[in-house]
């Protein structure tokens, strides 16, 4: 019965596992599909931990039920707690918290099999030179992954400085650690073969890796923080799949190896957006000075909501672009409350989703999604752009760079060459925003000098309810 268990029921169920895994991973390439992705990865990830359980055999279940009660009600409280502002901290930790745990597995096999037992002999001499190298290259690449999300969260939470964070010569500071830790990391796998020693050089590598985390991020600003959330998720799943090999874990390397891949496809999404490469990301301080973009701002118009219901009243086709002052003011409900109202008027109305609105990858559309936006008025710049010339009304709630005509016109703006969302090209544009204060990429937006553009002063939530109000208004009289 062991034989059979060992040789055939473990590997099935493993390799279930690992289809489950890509099946879910294709679901979320999808927003209609991307609960249902969400649920087939969860089963996966249940199914190659109760694999894992019978593999081994004989172990202390006491700790590991504790651990599913407490990581699970954590997870479960923080499901149905957090807001969706913050959910781009939310999945930051995440991705810090699997980094942190590839990097304690990788670390626990390098200390049971070598410091524990006192063997005077190499990592690489007891484990493999295979096993012992991943074994480092996890806890290096983990313990990176870890910090540098905490400062993510930290950043995104607004509990640290937004602005990039520059020390004196940071670059080579950042290389010099980066190059330490890779040549500490081997001498402690390939030339270490006292146990002191050894414990040693794994306490130092695992610090130099946690430094490493923090100077890599603290330099960046919030408005790549879509990117950098992206980047760290590549590298928890690069963390995981290096800790399949030292565990001889088949289902471990493909979900990691899964994830590091659809993170860095990812990545390379949001760079293409922002028409930045990713080591400009990452060294050029992006948002270190505040422009004026142009100077002072010239003929800017402003209405109330009532004009700006009277035109929607009599709007055939109107596009909503939204921005994270939509999830800062939780306005996300009162959107579709206007949305549904213009269409009940006759109108047709879309959400103009632009890649890196938001904190996260993807942003907009969970928040649109949760206040049960239908998936197919979700549009995606390059199929909405034709379609701005088109368009009776653009109503932009609290997005700022994302439409700002300078990326297109200015060749010395910060932003240039970086696709935006045409809304200039709209008949109307009411841009409702606090104030006239730039966005994260601190340059002046031309859009609110344009001809066409109305701002609406006010808190996004409080500003879409009065429009919702007086349109109600009007249908009601005509």
């Amino acid at each position: 019965m062991s034989s059979l268990l060992d040789s055939v029921v473990i590997p099935v169920l493993y390799l279930i596992s690992a289809v489950l895994f890509i099946v879910g991973l294709k679901g979320l390439t999808k927003v209609r599909t991307a609960k249902r992705g969400n649920l087939i990865s969860a089963v996966a990830m249940l199914l190659a931990v109760v694999t894992t359980l019978l593999e081994l055999g004989l172990v202390d279940y006491q700790w590991i039920v504790a651990g599913l009660v407490v990581g699970g009600l954590i997870g479960a409280i923080a499901a149905v707690r957090v807001q969706m502002t913050a959910m781009p901290q939310m999945v930051a930790l995440f991705n810090g918290f699997g980094g942190g745990a590839s990097a304690l597995v990788a670390g626990s096999v390098l200390w049971l099999a070598v410091i524990e037992r006192g063997v005077s002999e190499t990592p690489a001499a007891v484990l493999g030179t295979d096993s012992a190298v991943t074994a480092f290259l996890s806890i290096l690449v983990g313990g990176v992954t870890f910090s540098g999300s905490l400062v993510a969260y930290l950043k995104l939470a607004g509990r640290m400085s937004g602005q990039p964070i520059l020390l004196p010569a940071r670059h080579a500071v950042n290389v010099g650690f980066l190059v330490g830790s890779l040549a500490l990391g081997l001498y402690l796998v390939l030339q270490a073969a006292d146990p002191g020693t050894i414990e040693i050089a794994a306490l130092a590598l695992i610090a130099a890796s946690l430094v490493l985390g923090v100077l890599m991020v603290i330099p960046i600003g919030g408005a790549d923080m879509p990117v950098v959330i992206s980047f760290l998720n590549s590298l928890s799943g690069v963390a995981a799949a290096m800790t399949g090999f030292v565990l001889a874990n088949n289902v471990l390397i493909i979900s990691g190896a899964l994830v590091g891949a659809s993170g860095l496809i990812l990545t390379q999404i949001m760079c293409v957006a922002m028409n930045r490469s990713l080591g400009n990301v990452f060294f050029s301080a992006f948002g270190e000075e505040v422009s004026s973009g142009g100077g002072e701002y010239i003929g800017v118009r402003s209405c109330g909501p009532e004009e700006a219901a009277m035109v929607l009243e009599s709007a055939s086709s109107v596009v909503i672009v939204p921005g994270y002052g939509l999830a800062v003011s939780q306005a996300q409900h009162v959107a579709r409350d206007l949305a549904n109202l213009v269409e009940k008027n006759g109108g047709r109305v879309t959400f103009a989703i632009h890649p890196v609105a938001g904190r996260m990858p993807g942003h907009m559309n969970v928040l649109l999604a949760e206040a049960d936006v239908a998936y197919e008025k979700l549009v995606e710049m390059d199929q909405i752009n034709p379609e701005f010339s088109h368009t009776d009304a653009v109503i932009v709630v609290g997005a700022n760079d994302v439409v700002n005509p300078a990326a297109e016109r200015d060749p010395k703006s910060p932003i240039a060459g970086m696709p935006i969302l045409q809304v200039y090209n709209a008949g109307t544009v009411f841009v409702i925003k606090r104030s006239l204060s730039p966005g994260f990429a601190g340059v002046k937006n031309e859009l609110f000098e344009n001809e066409n553009t109305m701002m609406i002063y006010g808190d996004a939530k409080k500003v879409l309810q009065e429009i919702v109000n007086e349109l109600k208004g009007l249908v009601k009289a005509a």
